[in-house]
C-alpha cells in the first residue's frame, strides 16, 4: 500500500507556488516603477507616489506658502497625500490582484 499517494500532486503544487512567487516579485518590482499623481486645490499641491507607495515628489504652489494660511496648507497636504496613497493602493490591487486573488492577500 502506498502511504503517500499525492506526493506528485504536492510537487506540482510547490512548483506552481514557486512560479507564482516569481511572478509576484516581478509584478511588485514593476509596480515600484509606476507613478500616480494626485493634485488638489486646483494645483496648489501635487503629490507623486510610486506603486509601492513611496512619495517621490511634492509640489506646493509658492502662492500658498506666502499667504500665511498654514491650516489650509495642512489640509491640502493631507488631502493630496491620502489621494495619492489611495490611487497607489488601487494600482497595486489591479496589478497584483490577478496573482494573489486566491491567496487572500
Amino acid at each position: 500500500m502506498d502511504k503517500m499517494p499525492n506526493l506528485g500532486d504536492m510537487a506540482g503544487m510547490l512548483k506552481h507556488l514557486r512560479q507564482m512567487q516569481g511572478e509576484l516579485v516581478e509584478a511588485q518590482n514593476e509596480l515600484a516603477k509606476e507613478m500616480v499623481v494626485a493634485e488638489v486645490g486646483k494645483g496648489a499641491v501635487t503629490v507623486t507616489i510610486t506603486g509601492d507607495q513611496r512619495v517621490t515628489n511634492l509640489e506646493i504652489n509658492p502662492d500658498l506658502l506666502t499667504s500665511g494660511n498654514a491650516d489650509r496648507l495642512n489640509q491640502l497636504l493631507l488631502e493630496a497625500l491620502n489621494n495619492a496613497l489611495n490611487e497607489s493602493r488601487e494600482l497595486a490591487k489591479k496589478r497584483l490582484g490577478p496573482l494573489t486573488g486566491g491567496l487572500g492577500l
